[in-house]
């Protein structure tokens, strides 16, 4: 196996390692943060596909960087972040449990209850930077479905391994994922 992998996306090339995280898997390591040419040239890419949403959430922390630059390409004053862990100056917040593949243990998101009331009735895109066993795209929606909003795209750079089958997903490039034989 390379300690490598070669991510090309949105006219960008970049060098990912191969990271093992399991005994018997390992993934490209795709970060975004700090990484503004990549994502000024994702985001316009997924501007013109998503539909007119009302806002755009994202869990934190790697997708923040996209959504920020997706709400000033789409004209969308405010975003929203699904936080890892229940702040002090949150009130009445929204919360729900995941494991995803890159944490690989339990954590909690959580929605501002003032955030959970902006969404209510309206129309929300949530996105990621990549969307791979789906968990953490699901936890994001329960939340966001407790809200009371309407789940009209899911997005994100890339598709990791059988994600890029979805066919209720928007994203730019498939990423593979890499099985170790031990």
């Amino acid at each position: 196996m390379e300690n490598y992998y070669t991510l090309e996306v949105a006219g960008v090339t970049r060098n990912l390692p191969i990271i093992r995280i399991s005994n018997d898997l390992a993934i490209a390591s795709f970060v975004i943060l700090g990484d503004c040419e990549l994502v000024t040239k994702a985001a316009p890419l997924l501007a013109e596909r998503l539909p007119q949403v009302d806002y755009i959430v994202t869990a934190e922390a790697k997708g923040i960087p996209l959504v920020h630059e997706l709400s000033r390409l789409m004209g969308l004053p405010y975003y929203i972040v699904a936080r890892k862990s229940i702040k002090p100056y949150m009130e009445k917040p929204l919360t729900d449990e995941v494991v995803s593949i890159t944490t690989q243990k339990k954590q909690t998101l959580c929605l501002d209850g003032k955030d959970a009331m902006l969404l209510t009735g309206k129309r929300v895109a949530i996105v990621d930077d990549v969307i791979s066993t789906g968990e953490s795209l699901q936890a994001i929606e329960r939340l966001v479905e407790k809200a009371g909003a309407t789940i009209v795209a899911k997005a994100a750079i890339l598709a990791e391994g059988d994600a890029a089958d979805r066919k209720d997903i928007i994203f730019l490039e498939k990423l593979p994922l890499f099985p170790l034989n031990e």
